[in-house]
């Protein structure tokens, strides 16, 4: 799938549910309402049109949620889309989780030819994960990343940046992350979703979040790359690769390859974006072929670049969906 700007489209991400355990500062209010259960595409749905996308071009998928792990009986979903990675029609399943439930689908996941996972993590001190994840407990997922790395999975920890809330969490993240030879990731926070509680405030630029690791050790760009976003740099003197996802500060949008699935079956051409084609619709009401027409529909509506700046600093032009119902 080739957009309007030439860039080639072969990543899904899906978001399975736009529930979660948690309720993190910077993802959503602490009192959210979530879609009905109707509203949510099937597994059935969402293996029709991941039929559909692979017949296209995709090559990867990505499921995410809210938190995806907490969705009923998920493993079915997961095995068959193991099933494709195991037929060689996918080169990659991935999953982001919050790691709360990671040590019981561990197995799971590494049975269905998930290779690597990224796992949420903003500080590793225990009341402070608490006081962002509104309730979290962090050594839960500890011990779920433990029990991961024992089933073989990769891990990716990602970390938001957040101003005043974790800036002194990141030496120690770093630390963590090399002791246990995992990648680490820091995000910008987005202006994405209403009644977000001081989204402004939180954000501070990775130059800036970064500026201790850089104090203390030297950084060299690296070429690897991954099918997402991140710039990725060695830690000199730590033994560590470090991931830079940069929506405002460094705009990556010219290599976007991404296309967003939501829980109730929208087409997010873009994360910073309204304009969306509804799947949901088409498989309920139409047909396969109203389904393909759609996906070319999208590819024509994906935009050149989000607006997340001009969102940051006029917050009455900030989207109202939440990154739980989007996916990240």
């Amino acid at each position: 799938m080739i957009d309007g700007f030439g860039r080639n489209i072969d990543y899904l991400r899906i978001s399975v549910t736009d529930r979660c355990n948690f309720r993190c500062t910077y993802c959503m209010p602490e009192k959210q309402s979530f879609l009905p259960h109707i509203d949510l595409l099937t597994y059935d749905e969402i293996m029709t049109l991941v039929e559909r996308f692979v017949q296209h071009g995709i090559r990867k998928i990505r499921l995410t949620g809210g938190e995806p792990l907490v969705r009923r009986d998920i493993g079915i979903l997961i095995a068959a889309l193991g099933a494709h990675v195991q037929q060689g029609t996918l080169e990659e399943l991935t999953l982001t989780t919050n790691g709360s439930r990671l040590a019981e689908f561990a197995p799971l996941l590494a049975s269905a030819g998930v290779k690597r996972i990224n796992v949420s993590m903003d500080t590793l001190d225990a009341a402070n994960f608490r006081n962002i994840s509104r309730g979290g407990n962090i050594d839960t997922v500890l011990a779920g990343i433990d029990a991961a790395r024992a089933h073989g999975l990769d891990i990716k920890i990602n970390m938001v940046a957040l101003k005043g809330e974790n800036e002194d969490a990141l030496l120690p993240m770093a630390s963590y992350c090399a002791e246990h030879g995992f990648d680490l990731t820091l995000i910008e926070t987005m202006p994405l979703g209403s009644g977000v509680a001081e989204r402004e405030q939180n954000y501070i630029s990775l130059d800036s979040f970064a500026a201790p690791l850089r104090a203390r050790y030297n950084l060299h760009p690296l070429a690897h790359k991954s099918a997402g976003p991140a710039r990725y740099w060695q830690v000199e003197g730590l033994g560590l690769r470090l991931g830079l996802i940069t929506p405002m500060s460094h705009n990556f949008c010219d290599q976007c390859n991404r296309i967003r699935l939501t829980t109730d079956g929208k087409i997010y051409m873009c994360l910073g974006s309204e304009l969306h084609v509804d799947l949901r619709k088409a498989l309920r009401e139409g047909s396969p072929q109203d389904v393909d027409h759609l996906l070319k529909t999208a590819l024509r509506l994906k935009p050149q670049r989000h607006d997340f700046e001009a969102q940051l600093a006029k917050p009455e032009l900030r989207l109202a969906r939440h990154m739980n119902a989007t996916g990240g």
